[in-house]
Parts: C-alpha cells; structure tokens; sequence
C-alpha cells in the first residue's frame, strides 16, 4: 500500500522543453513523428512556423512531457526561430547524412546561434538522419562524432524511415543526461544507431 506521498510523487509531471534545429529537409518533422509512433510519410510539407508534440517517459515514478519543438529550417524564418529556442532545456541539431550542406550549416548557424542564446550548460544533441541513405552518404560518420565531441554534444544516427525506435531511443537517452545533471540518478538501457548494426539489419532483411 502507498501512502498520500508516494502518490503524489508517482503522478507528478514535470515538463521539459526539448527543440530541433537544422535546415529545411533533414527530417527534423519526420523524426518527431517516428517518436510518438506516426508512420513515415515521404510527402511531407516544410515546416513553415514552430509547433511541438508531447513525449512522455516515466523515470524514477514521474511523467515527464518531453514538449518537442518542430521549427522552420528556412533561412527567412530564422529570426522567428530564435524566439522558440529561448528556455529550451535540450536543443538537437539535425542534418542529412546525405546533404553535406545541411551539416556545414549546423557549424556556420545553428550551433553558434542555439549557444548565443542558451549557453555551454544545456544539453545538446546531434542526429545524422537518412541513414537509410547510406550509399549517398556525404558526411562521415566520424567527422560527425568529432564535431559533436567539439560542441559537447552526444551524437546518433539516425532514419525516421527505416527505424522508428531509435530516435525515441536517443531522446531517452537526452533525458537521462538532463536528468542526472540535475542531481537525479538514472539508470536506463541506451540504443544509438550504428552504420554497422543499420547495414546488418538493411542486408539481413532483404536478401
């Protein structure tokens, strides 16, 4: 039996502003859908304004909302971006994997703008998406893992196509860092999408 407390504690929610940043295509809409389970849909329109969706996990008998903003990756909505950064708690920078300007533009833009205005003490995130686009790969994988080393960043693969759970996977893994930053001690499994594991499960699978 659980006292009034522990009730209370066990529905408590917190809310936690996660945001995605990166140029118009790289899937930022895509990966957000993948997360709360919508199915992969090729026709999707750019995001012209900012929105966000709730994902929830349950750690250490709480709710957390992870509230995760969708933003306009076009240059003439940059100003208005900037707005919807402010108090973000988790900021992932997104690029194509097979769009190597997408990836210069994170390192000439969004990364500087995200830190002007948040600060080194956030966490960051960084997704190469497409990964079902490996065979047009234009960005290494270890110049990525570099780059966010640099940023202080954790980095993942990513393919809102081919592997829903991973990307849902990372946010978790996001949370945790959030999490024990705050002083709260997690202890959850991890899954980041490898180019080794992508192409085994690819070949596997259609052969």
């Amino acid at each position: 039996m659980k006292n009034g407390n522990e009730d209370n504690e066990e529905n408590e929610e917190t809310g936690i502003k996660v945001i995605l940043l990166g140029e118009s295509g790289v899937g930022k809409t895509s990966l957000i859908n993948a997360a709360i389970g919508f199915n992969f849909n090729e026709k999707l329109s750019p995001t012209f304004s900012s929105s966000f969706v709730v994902k929830n996990f349950i750690k250490n008998n709480k709710k957390y909302n992870l509230n995760i903003w969708d933003t306009a990756g076009q240059e003439m909505y940059r100003s208005l971006t900037k707005l919807f950064i402010k108090n973000a708690k988790i900021v992932i920078f997104v690029y194509g994997i097979d769009n190597k300007v997408s990836f210069e533009s994170l390192k000439s833009y969004w990364v500087a703008t995200a830190k002007e205005i948040l600060g080194d003490e956030i966490i960051y995130g960084l997704v190469g998406n497409k990964f079902d686009l490996f065979l047009k790969e234009q960005v290494q994988e270890i110049d990525a893992s570099n780059y966010a080393e640099e940023i202080g960043a954790k980095f993942s693969l990513a393919s809102a196509k081919t592997n829903k759970e991973g990307f849902s996977s990372f946010l978790e893994v996001l949370l945790d860092d959030y999490l024990e930053k705050k002083g709260e001690v997690i202890h959850s499994p991890s899954f980041e999408l490898k180019k080794e594991n992508y192409k085994k499960n690819k070949l596997k699978c259609c052969q």
